[in-house]
């Protein structure tokens, strides 16, 4: 073979070099733009406090200590409690299910919360069987539909607050959020970031099935 020949066989294998490249240097750029402008929108939701009058206020649930809520399902109750006395709504709804080896529900654990600061149980509902935030939403839009429910302001922590919202409207749901007054942790608003990001094009009904496997409550 002369050096004519091995020239030419090699331009297609160099321009497909040059092909792939441009097209992986133009895939990472616009993965870099949709993931920061899904962070800004993160970002802006967990700032924001968009409570409206409403049917309902769901508290999206969090661990719970042998039937102590943990701090940050305490922080979510107190905050939801605050809204029910304003008036926001007439009825809470609290969701989460059980753990492997626990005893009580994180819903079991909100409602008892809730009626020892005098939140009577005719306003409590409760949601026992979800894992991640995914199915809390989605069975609490179930079974609110039974009462012509679908008004909702949600509670959970603020990095949060994109995402379940996006779930909501996923699941019937027309909500606004309404976050506990919680820190906003850079990891948690990336990791959040992901989810969103990942939530839109794959559906968060798939993408929290996926994540189960690796997170107790997402």
């Amino acid at each position: 073979m002369d050096v004519h020949t091995q020239q030419t066989n090699s331009r297609p294998f160099s321009q497909l070099m040059k092909q792939t490249r441009r097209l992986t240097f133009w895939s990472l750029a616009l993965a870099f733009l949709y993931f920061s402008f899904t962070f800004a929108q993160v970002w802006f939701a967990a700032r924001k406090d968009t409570r409206k009058p409403a049917d309902a206020i769901i508290v999206l649930g969090a661990a719970q200590y042998n039937g102590r809520p943990s701090p940050v399902l305490k922080d979510r109750l107190d905050h939801a409690i605050t809204l029910y006395t304003e008036g926001v709504a007439e009825i809470l709804v609290v969701t989460g299910g059980r753990q492997e080896n626990d005893t009580y529900t994180e819903a079991s654990t909100a409602a008892d919360y809730l009626r020892k600061a005098g939140v009577p149980e005719t306003a409590i509902r409760r949601e026992v069987s979800s894992t991640n935030s995914y199915e809390s939403l989605a069975a609490s839009a179930r079974f609110l539909a039974k009462e012509n429910i679908t008004e909702v302001v949600l509670v959970s922590d603020p990095y949060h607050a994109k995402r379940i919202a996006d779930i909501a409207e996923e699941v019937g749901l027309d909500a606004q959020v309404s976050p506990a007054a919680t820190k906003i942790p850079l990891r948690a608003l990336v990791r959040e970031t992901a989810a969103v990001g990942l939530g839109r094009l794959l559906g968060h009904r798939r993408l929290a099935r996926i994540s189960q496997a690796f997170s107790p409550r997402t």
